[in-house]
């Protein structure tokens, strides 16, 4: 291990924040990891919406080392960290808080985005191209599916959202910027059940970072041009992957993306640092895909 090792507490509690999260597997993930660092730190889960975020953290004893967040908790914890990582502070989304000093109202947090390494290095580890990259949603993981298409050195993003003025707001935000994440790359923005954008057929990529149920998948034209990466993972197969899988076409879930950018959490957790890796980290992401 890394010399902060030793400064580690014996035990530690730490958690994944959001609404809903019955089903997610973030608990059995990290307790398979901190296993296998020897960290006898309990990871729980608690549902949480976001006019909840800050009261909770107020009530946390000092020893809560660190959390994670999932929706709709992203933005608030981005408001609430005293300080944040560039791509946290790029992307104005936090999905892991970092106890940095005091305990309860006092207490200060930093903010990181994992989601964007999480995606690109799932995305990385699939083969998947990400030249021309389209992304389906306008929320918090959409702003982090393209940060992560243009860390893959995408040189055009789509956004394809349900609300036209929603999609065209984030090509906005990152339409040419390329700083501190990837290089200057052309964002733009159509409607998710448009039929005339053609242009759109010779798509290497589909990142999907909308819900796997509530759509009418049959409904979007775009099912289908491209290898999909459904950040969705329970229940799997989502309808998406049903009807990109009937297509013939490679699907992916997104439990790839969880247990990336689960790995980056737990260097934050240990060593403060998401680019600081931990010894042995093969065995890490071994035993985190088991669960």
């Amino acid at each position: 291990m890394t010399d902060s090792r030793l400064e580690l507490p014996k035990h530690a509690r730490l958690a994944v924040l959001g609404s809903p999260i019955a089903h997610s597997k973030s608990p059995a993930i990290h307790a398979a990891a901190y296993r296998v660092l020897g960290l006898d730190w309990h990871y729980g889960r608690h549902e949480l919406v976001a006019s909840e975020l800050e009261a909770y953290l107020a009530g946390l004893g000092d020893d809560v080392r660190g959390l994670s967040l999932t929706m709709p908790l992203k933005e608030e914890a981005c408001r609430i960290a005293r300080v944040l990582d560039p791509i946290a502070e790029q992307s104005g989304v936090v999905n892991t808080l970092l106890r940095i000093t005091g305990t309860g109202a006092s207490a200060a947090w930093a903010g990181f985005n994992t989601d964007v390494g999480g995606l690109a290095s799932a995305i990385r580890l699939e083969g998947l191209d990400a030249t021309r990259t389209l992304v389906f949603g306008a929320g918090a993981t959409a702003v982090s599916a393209v940060l992560a298409a243009r860390a893959l050195g995408a040189e055009r993003v789509t956004v394809l959202a349900r609300r036209l003025e929603a999609a065209q707001s984030l090509a906005a935000r990152f339409d040419g910027s390329s700083e501190p994440v990837g290089k200057a790359v052309a964002v733009d923005a159509a409607d998710l059940f448009a039929r005339d954008a053609d242009s759109l057929s010779n798509a290497n990529l589909i990142i999907s970072t909308l819900p796997g149920h509530g759509i009418d998948w049959h409904r979007v034209p775009f099912v289908g041009v491209a290898p999909t990466f459904d950040v969705a993972y329970d229940p799997w197969p989502s309808p998406l992957a049903e009807l990109t899988g009937e297509a013939g076409v490679p699907v992916f879930s997104g439990i790839g993306m969880l247990i990336e950018q689960a790995l980056l959490q737990i260097r934050i957790f240990v060593n403060g640092d998401p680019s600081l890796p931990l010894e042995h980290e093969p065995a890490l992401r071994e035993a985190m895909q088991q669960c």
